[in-house]
């Protein structure tokens, strides 16, 4: 049972139809220049070393993925969209990713382990979303981290998981969270925003 301070079912949305207009928000597209350039010092914080393995779960157009690639990571995107998908793999044709069409809560990666778990504002939409970490975390290799960039959208029906929450359900599984607010963060969102923006890193060792 949830309450006002729970994360809430998404409304169902036809993403294939959104794929083709998706990039035009700030931080969707990543065009701007600054907009870019934040995402970018914040993956560079969040990842590990180069050469890392990333798992971007409900991936979009790639826009993350591309800036993990550049920073020299090895990438695979998965998106339940697969009009999402084929942008993803346009948008990093060349570069070291490959691109699935499946469910970002059960990824079609079999038994294949990574340094990290990276998911943008895909957990509060799932319908469980405790179940989803606990898998996400059976991803994650040794020494690798969850990375998960979530919020609560709007003031009048707001939508969304609390970091909060998100911190409880991550309890069972390690003790090293990190929490880092990014509403204040202006750039990453091409606007000023007031409602909560945060990201988490999970690790799993110090």
């Amino acid at each position: 049972m949830t309450n006002e301070s729970d994360a809430t079912t998404a409304p169902r949305v036809d993403w294939d139809a959104q794929a083709a207009s998706f990039d035009d928000e700030p931080d969707h597209g990543l065009r701007d220049p600054r907009v870019r350039h934040a995402w970018a010092e914040r993956l560079r914080d969040w990842l590990p070393g180069p050469a890392a393995d990333v798992l971007d779960l409900g991936c979009g157009t790639g826009s993350l993925s591309l800036l993990a690639a550049e920073q020299g990571h090895r990438v695979t995107g998965v998106d339940a969209s697969p009009a999402m998908v084929n942008l993803a793999r346009a948008k990093l044709a060349g570069r070291d990713a490959v691109f699935l069409v499946g469910d970002a809560a059960e990824p079609p990666v079999g038994e294949e382990r990574f340094d990290v778990v990276l998911v943008r504002h895909v957990l509060w939409a799932l319908p469980d979303p405790g179940r989803a970490l606990r898998h996400w975390w059976q991803l994650v290799r040794p020494g690798g981290r969850l990375v998960l960039v979530e919020g609560v959208w709007g003031t009048v029906d707001p939508a969304g998981i609390p970091a909060d929450r998100l911190t409880a359900l991550l309890a069972p599984l390690t003790e090293h969270v990190r929490v880092i607010p990014l509403s204040q963060d202006a750039l990453l969102w091409g606007k000023d925003v007031t409602d909560e923006r945060y990201a988490v890193v999970a690790s799993t060792g110090p």
